[in-house]
């Protein structure tokens, strides 16, 4: 990590590098950046940490002997 001499080179080297008029979008763009990238992993850090928990099993659905020979028996068409 640069400390205060070699901080204030590498801002000088920024500053004609890039002009005084993009220095500020550049600081604004960064620090977006740097927003998200926390929000992110703040989102990860929940979603990770909150356990999963599985649907609730849903009871097979079985057919009853009534229901079949009732409706085979109402089924058949009338033939004219």
């Amino acid at each position: 990590m640069p400390s205060g001499p070699d901080l204030f080179i590498l801002l000088i080297i920024v500053l004609v590098l890039f002009g005084a008029k993009r220095l500020p979008e550049i600081a604004r763009s960064l620090g977006q950046s740097v927003n998200e990238f926390k929000k992110a992993k703040q989102e990860f850090e929940e979603a990770a940490s909150t356990p999963v928990t599985p649907p609730p099993a849903i009871p097979p659905v079985v057919p009853s002997q009534e229901g079949t020979a009732s409706s085979q028996g109402s089924s058949q068409h009338p033939s004219s």
